[in-house]
């Protein structure tokens, strides 16, 4: 479940470990079939229920340089297709990042990744940073999404943004 209000994610925790590469979350041998079909192979490879079972809001959570590899702009989006609220990471690959937050999915450097269990019940304020494990009581404060991104996040991502703030006239104003 997503509050946008309050930019508070909260869903089930889907743990990967270090290296998770985009062609794993994007197979290239489904780039010619329709989107959806994308969506529904994405991570199989490390872990074949996520795409079946992934809930919306559920949270992606990992280790070390999550998203490496090719700069397919497909992984971002399969897993916002599925619905992932957010991904917490320990560090990501450099270009997966910024193709999450210009596909609207908040992304966070989250060092502790290692003490979220598959499962865990995560609440994310991506704004404030703050992270929380309603299974097992751990908290945790990283750094937030700055109001900037946070507006092209909530807009659904730097594409409708870019939109809003044409129609709006205020293309070329800083938010």
């Amino acid at each position: 479940m997503s509050d946008s209000l309050a930019h508070v994610v909260r869903g089930r925790a889907w743990v990967f470990g270090d290296a998770v590469n985009t062609d794993v979350m994007a197979p290239g041998i489904y780039f010619k079939a329709p989107f959806e079909e994308l969506a529904r192979h994405c991570l199989e490879a490390v872990n074949p229920a996520f795409a079946r079972e992934v809930r919306p809001g559920d949270i992606v959570v990992a280790g070390r340089n999550f998203g490496v590899g090719s700069a397919r702009e497909q992984a971002a989006m399969a897993l916002r297709h599925l619905g992932v609220g957010a991904v917490l990471a320990v560090s990501f690959g450099r270009i997966f990042y910024r193709n999450a937050l210009n596909f609207g999915m908040p992304a966070l450097f989250f060092p502790a990744a290692a003490e979220i269990r598959a499962g865990d019940e995560i609440e994310v304020d991506v704004v404030a940073g703050r992270i929380r494990d309603l299974t097992t009581g751990g908290e945790w404060t990283v750094n937030g999404l700055p109001p900037h991104l946070m507006a092209m996040v909530g807009a659904g991502g730097l594409m409708p943004w870019l939109k809003a703030r044409l129609a709006a006239g205020r293309a070329g104003v800083a938010p």
